[in-house]
C-alpha cells in the first residue's frame, strides 16, 4: 500500500470505530480495512460462522451480465435497490428496478437501463448483510446526517477466463454517487485485482489489494476515482474468481 492513509495506522487497530472511519473519509476521502477489523467493526458477535458461510455461498448463484459492450463473458452479478433513512436509520428494500449510469461515468456500458437478476431475499436478510447495511448507514449518516439515501447493492463475480477477467472493465472511474463500499467476499486461484485510488487530477493516492475475505475499501466518490487491475489464473487448469460486494450511497 502506498501512502500513510489507512485506519490500520490507528494506534489500536482492533478498536477501530465508525468514528475513526468517518474521520479518515473526511480527511483523506478513502479508507482501507483488513477483513478482521471490518468484521469487528460491523459487530461480528451479531452473526455466526454459518451466517458468514451462507452469505459467501450466495455468490455461487449469480447470473451472467449480458450487457458487456466489450463482449466479455467473465462477469456475473445480482442487483438490488434500497433506501437508507437519515441519521443512520434503517435500510429498506425497494421494488426491483434497472441499474443506470450515464456514459460520462461508464463509457463502456452506460447510457442504457441494465436489468439484472435481483439479489435473493435470503441474502438481503442474512445477518451479515444486515450488519453491513447498519455499518454503512451509520457511517455515511454521520457524514451527512440529514440525507435520505438511494442505495444500490451489487454482487459481482469476476471469473479469470482464458483472456482474463476485468473487475472494472470501464477502467479507473467514479460511479456518480456519494460513497462506495467495496467488500471482498472471496479470491480463488488468481493474481492481480489491485485497487488504485486517484484524486480528481489523476494523481495516484494509494494502491492495495483486497486479499482476504471481508477486506474492505470505502471511497468518497465525489472526490476520488478507483479502478481494479485485471485478474488471471494462477493454475490454468482450475477455476479462478474474485467475488465482491459493492454498496453505493447517493443522496436523494
Amino acid at each position: 500500500m502506498q501512502g500513510n492513509i489507512s485506519v490500520l495506522k490507528h494506534s489500536d487497530p482492533a478498536n477501530v470505530t465508525n468514528i475513526d472511519v468517518c474521520q479518515q473519509l473526511h480527511d483523506f476521502d478513502f479508507v482501507f480495512l483488513e477483513g478482521n477489523n471490518f468484521l469487528d467493526i460491523i459487530h461480528q458477535s451479531h452473526f455466526s460462522t454459518q451466517d458468514i458461510a451462507d452469505f459467501q455461498a450466495s455468490w455461487d448463484d449469480l447470473k451472467p451480465d449480458t450487457y458487456m459492450a466489450d463482449g466479455g463473458k467473465y462477469r456475473l452479478r445480482r442487483h438490488a435497490t434500497l433506501t437508507g433513512a437519515p441519521k443512520g436509520g434503517p435500510v429498506s428494500l425497494e421494488k426491483h428496478q434497472p441499474h443506470f449510469q450515464t456514459t460520462s461515468y461508464n463509457p463502456l456500458n452506460g447510457g442504457i437501463e441494465r436489468h439484472f437478476e435481483p439479489v435473493l431475499a435470503s441474502t438481503i436478510e442474512n445477518p451479515v448483510m444486515q450488519a453491513i447495511f447498519s455499518f454503512a448507514s451509520s457511517t455515511f449518516g454521520a457524514l451527512s446526517p440529514f440525507s435520505t439515501w438511494h442505495m444500490e447493492l451489487h454482487q459481482f463475480r469476476i471469473e479469470a477466463v482464458q483472456t482474463g477477467g476485468k473487475p472494472t472493465p470501464e477502467g479507473v472511474h467514479r460511479d456518480g454517487v456519494d460513497f462506495v463500499l467495496m467488500v471482498l467476499i472471496k479470491r480463488h486461484n488468481i493474481v492481480g485485482g489491485e485497487t488504485s485510488i486517484l484524486d480528481r487530477d489523476g494523481v495516484k493516492l494509494a494502491e492495495f489489494t483486497l486479499m482476504d475475505p471481508f477486506d474492505a475499501a470505502i471511497v468518497n466518490d465525489e472526490r476520488v476515482a478507483h479502478g481494479v487491475t485485471p485478474i488471471t489464473k494462477l493454475d490454468p487448469d482450475q477455476q479462478g474468481l474474485r467475488d465482491v460486494l459493492v454498496l453505493t450511497f447517493r443522496r436523494k
